[in-house]
């Protein structure tokens, strides 16, 4: 994967501050692959729904947070992307710890991308596979 713009943690971060990625504590963190970007949540009183599970919403807020954040760095200053369609499917509950996203390009399209984006908790069990698809809007 060849980004457009900088990919670490520290500028990610610093791009989510003051909004509903900060609020649920989500945070962007080193990647062991060149072509993913990964993000962590915690499973806490912010993010679980109410019989104690982590919200399907939060999975899915995770998820287009790091599917989006990733799309934006693959383009050139003049364009953006902004999220068209979003697919999850909840595959395991988790009632506390930290759930790691990982986001994939499946394709990078002139107008389109699609994201693949897989939650797993730290001992690496699938919690969440969702598909992104962004369109790629030219700024005016």
């Amino acid at each position: 994967m060849s980004w457009k713009k900088p990919t670490d943690p520290d500028s990610l971060n610093e791009q989510s501050a003051g909004c509903a990625v900060e609020h649920l504590g989500i945070l962007f963190v080193p990647s062991d692959s060149p072509d993913t970007i990964k993000a962590t949540m915690p499973v806490d009183h912010r993010t679980r729904q109410p019989f104690g599970l982590l919200h399907g919403g939060a999975s899915v807020l995770l998820a287009e947070t790091v599917g989006s954040m990733a799309a934006n760095l693959c383009v050139s200053d003049d364009q953006y992307c902004v999220g068209q369609s979003i697919q999850a499917n909840h595959i395991r509950g988790v009632t506390e710890g930290t759930v790691i996203a990982s986001a994939r390009a499946r394709h990078l399209g002139r107008t389109t991308q699609v994201w693949q984006i897989d939650i797993e908790d730290t001992e690496q069990r699938l919690i969440c596979s969702v598909s992104l698809t962004m369109a790629v809007l030219t700024r005016r």
